[in-house]
């Protein structure tokens, strides 16, 4: 009971040290102490979840302290440990200490260096804080913790406007989601009379059918709760609609997104739906919800994942259209399919992202895929890690039929395949349609980035960023952008070969650690660990009422026909082909046809126009009252008639005095006599 202390607790330790004794200790030991506790709670979870899967481990509470008592709300802070609670301690502590590790290379030359390891090691924290709450106050502390860590990690580079106004972004959509979370969270209260996690699962079946009152209305109570819970899981998680802040996260270090879009704030939502699963299971109408919003961002974001050029842009929209999956998962009762893919998910997508960051270290700050090509005899490891996160996201696999008594593939082959599958057990067929349709578009998109960045002919000098690194390489003068996209420098990657006098070199092994270790996960994960997740009888075994394990969809999972479990493979070779032929066999076709379908090209490029829409419709609104309240409200009424006024009376006044304050003594005599006048004249008169 003790190493969960030390799992939650020591990224924070290390976040106080390194990010207030940066002065006192110095860098290296900052970065010491960080990654090695990251290190030491990623051992210490690891035998957690071992526990687990051996099927001798049953889940216990840890008390810390009493929080809150008023009123009827009592509020003890806890640590729960269960099924649920070791798969995302193992996810979010391994690819936490895995990033601290791969950013000792990617931000060697940052000057800000401890601040950036603090801000990673307290964004750990929060998110383990929020797994391991034992009551939604809790839970809550560590959301709003992990939104105020993004805030100040996707804004690190802060000198950058870009930088700033997506932090802006991510904190102020997150706060709409929030919202709709803390209402769910009073609601709970309101209805269940306390905060208990336990307490509200073991009391929830008993509210069926019950009602509340809610905008003037009655609505069946599950559902209202559930759906405003799902708003605060739609923020976190980036679901449409809540979803425009992910794209520009990427302003931030590149390890920032990883931590962000692998294992820890995307993924909160899902963790909260299937901690609260035995809510949801109560209302129908909620899981139709859930169901509808996570196929739709699942379509939505693997649309505009084909035509993106930002290599991390392609990723970011990937993640989104992946916590899709999870979330219509959730949706039809796959509880236990939407936690493996988020399981496996952590490792492909955190492998992507960095070996993204590995390609844009060798590429000089360059992220524009057009700009690349060839590099694969250049970075190699870089290459193959980046290879078999493909193949994972991709669903590479061999299914369990015509006569394979196995199914063997990459880690996302078993999860993906298994949510495509419930989705058709399920008695949904359109969702199952959608989840094939978007793992033709995953391939696609997914082929496209390797193809653009490994293959062809190098287009490197096309960039304006190695431009500048071959000028300034060659002595004309100095250039900045050795610390202006990412803070360190690349010129080592100079060495007069390759294309046009640049020749891209491998990331040092800091960087390339992680990658090999991330690659192993991408692999095996899937296959090691899917019968502990979805296998009807050791999952029934594993979650143990963790969540809602629905042991009979998982048994009519394993029995669909043979075309659907082919369904998801035929897709990804179709996907496959698609891409080898646009961008190997025919490279100029993919301009060719943008040109003619250029409104097709264009909606999708700007994103279904989400950011302009909203734009449009809240932001220029939201000016515009600023401005009215500003210049009208501030500056000419309260301004004018409060402080400035008052300010203007008192210079008149003084104004007045100095004209009276001559300094001649005949003037203060005369003054002195009408006084003295006036007072006999009064003295006088009474």
């Amino acid at each position: 009971m003790n190493s969960i202390l030390l799992v939650v607790f020591l990224p924070l330790l290390a976040a106080i040290v390194a990010g207030l004794g940066r002065n006192v200790i110095g860098l290296v030991p900052s970065k010491v102490v960080t990654t090695g506790a990251l290190f030491l709670s990623c051992a210490l979870s690891w035998p957690i979840f071992l526990s687990f899967i051996g099927g001798g481990a049953e889940s216990y509470v840890v008390p810390v302290l009493h929080f809150i008592h008023s009123g009827d709300m009592n509020v003890s802070w806890a640590l729960k440990v269960d099924a649920l609670t070791a798969v995302m301690l193992v996810v979010v502590t391994s690819v936490s200490a895995l990033v601290h590790l791969y950013s000792w290379g990617y931000m060697s030359e940052d000057d800000s260096q401890p601040r950036f390891f603090a801000y990673l090691s307290l964004f750990t924290f929060a998110m383990l804080m929020l797994v391991t709450a034992n009551n939604l106050v809790q839970m809550f502390f560590g959301w709003e913790g992990v939104g105020l860590a993004s805030y100040l990690l996707i804004g690190f580079w802060f000198r950058k406007p870009s930088a700033n106004a997506a932090a802006i972004k991510a904190f102020v959509v997150n706060r709409v989601g929030d919202l709709g979370f803390m209402l769910g969270i009073f609601g709970t209260f309101l209805v269940f009379g306390t905060v208990s996690i336990p307490e509200i699962l073991a009391a929830a079946p008993g509210m069926a059918g019950s009602t509340i009152g809610f905008l003037g209305h009655r609505f069946d109570t599950m559902t209202v709760l559930c759906l405003l819970l799902f708003v605060g899981a739609m923020g976190k998680s980036a679901q449409l609609g809540l979803h425009t802040w992910l794209p520009d996260a990427m302003e931030g270090p590149t390890p920032v997104s990883a931590l962000i879009h692998a294992a820890t704030m995307v993924t909160a939502g899902v963790f909260m739906v299937c901690r609260l699963s035995p809510m949801f299971e109560v209302s129908p109408v909620a899981l139709g919800v859930v169901t509808t919003v996570g196929a739709a961002t699942c379509l939505f974001a693997a649309t505009c994942g084909l035509v993106q050029t930002d290599i991390k842009r392609v990723i970011a929209y990937s993640t989104c259209s992946q916590l899709g999956y999870m979330f219509f998962a959730t949706g039809t009762g796959a509880y236990g399919a939407a936690m493996f893919h988020l399981f496996t998910h952590a490792f492909f997508k955190a492998l992507l992202f960095l070996g993204a960051g590995s390609v844009i270290h060798a590429m000089h700050h360059e992220q524009d895929m057009r700009f690349y090509g060839g590099l694969r005899k250049s970075i190699p490891v870089t290459f193959w890690a980046m290879m078999a996160g493909t193949l994972a996201i991709t669903g590479v696999g061999l299914p369990a039929v015509f006569g394979n008594p196995l199914a063997i593939g990459f880690a996302g082959f078993h999860s993906k395949d298994a949510i495509i599958e419930s989705a058709w057990a399920a008695g949904q067929p359109g969702v199952w349609f959608v989840g094939v349709l978007v793992a033709l578009l995953t391939s696609f998109y997914s082929w496209r980035v390797m193809f653009l960045t490994f293959y062809g002919a190098p287009r490197w000098t096309q960039s304006e960023h190695i431009q500048h690194a071959i000028h300034d390489a060659h002595g004309h003068g100095h250039h900045d952008a050795a610390h202006d996209a990412d803070g360190h420098d690349d010129n080592h990657a100079l060495d007069g070969e390759g294309s046009g006098g640049y020749h891209p070199h491998e990331s040092p092994l800091s960087m390339l650690i992680p990658l090999i270790a991330l690659s192993v996960g991408a692999v095996a994960a899937g296959f090691a660990f899917h019968g502990f997740f979805i296998e009807p009888e050791s999952g029934e075994k594993f979650w143990h009422g963790a969540i809602a394990f629905r042991e009979h969809l998982m048994h009519a999972m394993h029995g669909v026909p043979v075309w659907v479990k082919l369904s998801a493979t035929v897709a990804m070779l179709s996907g496959l082909w698609t891409a080898w032929m646009m961008y190997i066999r025919h490279p100029r076709f993919p301009t060719t046809l943008a040109a003619q379908f250029s409104v097709i090209y264009d909606f999708l490029l700007h994103k279904w126009y989400f950011d302009e829409l909203y734009h449009l419709i809240f932001v220029r609104p939201a000016f515009a009252i600023g401005r009215l309240f500003w210049h009208r409200g501030d500056e000419q009424t309260i301004d004018r008639f409060g402080p400035n006024g008052s300010a203007w009376l008192v210079q008149q006044g003084t104004r007045v005095t100095a004209k009276v304050q001559t300094g001649y003594l005949y003037s203060y005599a005369f003054v002195m006599l009408i006084g003295l006048t006036a007072a006999i004249t009064w003295a006088i008169s009474q």
